[in-house]
């Protein structure tokens, strides 16, 4: 079941600041990602390991898909770690989300479905190798590796892709801002040579940027 208006406003509610609440409503709103992920994981109940989650947005959301069998979310920024597991609390899911500092390449007692959602260009290139191949590593035999990811091509998309990170980084909403853009050559010779099958379709949704959705799993039946 995909969250309504109605459920995007409790999830938002349960943030204390006032402008995460607006962040986190129009982006539930606005972002095709959320979706797409509970449609990769439908069917298939698993917890599910979220390396960068910021907030742990994606995990409110799919718990209210009731699409999961847990949630361990990672990230670097104690704050927003700190600010996402009091709205867990809020929310009365503090056994069923839980968010950790941690380094995104530190294993992790979990096997399920993995989610990357726009950090591997943050990470130098080798550093991207390893995370890729700890994510294989907390992928289950029935899990999905969910990945959003900026990709490096001669489009007019990422131009404008590059310009926004600069705007990012310049006001530190992510320190150090973007490190390396990979292609979709650099991801598929990180996953399937150990035998991960790979798919790849554009998740532009409504803005200019290029913004790419790949879902990977062991079997070829990944969506």
């Amino acid at each position: 079941m995909i969250p309504d208006r109605y459920a995007r406003r409790r999830i938002a509610s349960r943030f204390s600041q006032r402008g995460d609440r607006f962040y986190i409503h129009g982006k539930l709103a606005t972002d095709p990602v959320y979706s797409a992920c509970a449609m990769a994981i439908a069917g298939r109940r698993l917890p599910l390991l979220d390396i960068g989650c910021g907030l742990g947005i994606l995990g409110h959301y799919l718990h209210a898909c009731d699409a999961l069998d847990g949630y361990l979310g990672l990230d670097n920024d104690p704050r927003k770690i700190a600010m996402g597991q009091e709205a867990a609390e809020r929310a009365g899911l503090a056994g069923t989300l839980t968010l950790r500092q941690d380094d995104a390449t530190s294993p992790q007692g979990l096997r399920g479905h993995v989610a990357m959602l726009d950090v591997l260009h943050y990470l130098p290139e080798e550093r991207q190798t390893v995370l890729l191949a700890n994510a294989v590593d907390h992928l289950s035999d029935d899990g999905v590796l969910i990945l959003r990811t900026v990709l490096r091509d001669s489009s007019w998309r990422f131009r404008a892709t590059v310009l926004e990170e600069r705007f990012i980084k310049a006001v530190g909403w992510i320190p150090g801002g973007a490190q390396y853009f990979p292609t979709e050559g650099d991801i598929r010779l990180a996953l399937e040579p150990r035998g991960i099958h790979v798919h790849f379709r554009p998740l532009f949704g409504r803005t200019p940027y290029n913004s790419w959705l790949m879902i990977a799993s062991r079997h070829a039946r990944s969506r």
